[in-house]
């Protein structure tokens, strides 16, 4: 759904009616239906508007999602409201996944990067801690901009690439930063799939993803265990892995989880023993999503039409 606020008040500004640019720009009847019903306008009506009005599209039209969660996120982002929902979910949910991969930056730390875009005068820290914290917040904003386009491995990659770019790994060229690995690694004392191997199992996992009708949390766990049995990249693959199941939480409509560092050995075995016992691994998620569910009550946001999936 596209809200056109902006291109009605620079009609109103201008003194013409809709009907108007038909004649002016050439453009059919039926565009002007759709911009009244609030339907997607192809890209070069676009350009011929903006062109016209002198100003970008964002200044014309902004997207409207059914999901309260993701409008809501996408209003704090694009405005930088500070002290709701956006500022509070890039904290906790940065600091978390972060610390669950080993970052020695605390909660507050990560609030102070977060508001400040300082630490003060902390010592011993590491830089690519600071870095890769910036990074998640800028994986997030994709995340929350990307949240209802279709799961691919261009994304999945953009994600890697976020999280990974001007840290120490940029400058290793077999490191492969937005790209899938290059070297053979574990994770938990347990093979994952080959360099040679992964292009084909993402392909085929994505695949199979796409192809659900009706996708539900479980589903999204599903996923989330079998790209880190894969573990497709380098490094990076939970934070990579977890900002995908935010993404499609918020896609589907779905509260997203956060899986907070004190719980990681819950998550862990979730993950070590999903074949065997899947509950583990979604009672975790389950547990999560009331962690982001408290958010949304302390911030008065509406739970999502399919929050129960």
């Amino acid at each position: 759904m596209y809200d056109y606020e902006g291109l009605n008040q620079k009609l109103l500004e201008r003194g013409l009616k809709k009907s108007e640019l038909t004649s002016i720009l050439k453009i059919s009847s039926r565009t002007i239906a759709k911009i009244a019903k609030g339907e997607k306008l192809a890209d070069q009506v676009m350009d011929k508007l903006c062109g016209y009005f002198s100003c970008n599209k964002a200044d014309l039209c902004h997207t409207v999602s059914p999901n309260p969660v993701l409008q809501r996120l996408r209003e704090e982002k694009e405005h930088r409201i500070p002290g709701g929902l956006y500022h509070e979910l890039q904290i906790r949910m940065t600091y978390n996944s972060n610390h669950i991969e080993g970052s020695t930056l605390s909660e507050e730390q990560t609030r102070r990067i977060f508001e400040t875009n300082t630490l003060g005068a902390e010592d011993d820290l590491v830089v690519d801690d600071i870095i890769e914290t910036v990074n998640h917040f800028r994986a997030i904003d994709y995340c929350i901009e990307v949240a209802e386009e279709a799961l691919s491995e261009d994304i999945i990659k953009h994600l890697h690439y976020l999280l990974k770019m001007r840290t120490q790994a940029e400058r290793l060229v077999w490191f492969q930063i937005g790209d899938y690995k290059q070297r053979p690694n574990v994770v938990g004392g347990t093979k994952t799939s080959t360099p040679k191997e992964v292009p084909a199992a993402m392909k085929a996992l994505i695949t199979a993803y796409l192809a659900k009708e009706n996708v539900s949390l479980a589903d999204i766990v599903e996923f989330h265990y079998r790209f880190e049995k894969i573990h497709p990249f380098q490094d990076g693959n939970g934070r990579v892995g977890r900002l995908i199941a935010f993404k499609e939480c918020l896609k589907q409509n779905l509260v997203p989880f956060i899986i907070e560092d004190r719980k990681k050995y819950y998550y862990y075995r979730g993950l070590k023993e999903y074949e065997s016992q899947p509950g583990f691994l979604l009672d975790t998620c389950l547990d999560g999503q009331d962690t982001f569910r408290a958010l949304l009550e302390l911030f008065e946001v509406e739970t999502p039409p399919n929050s129960l999936k």
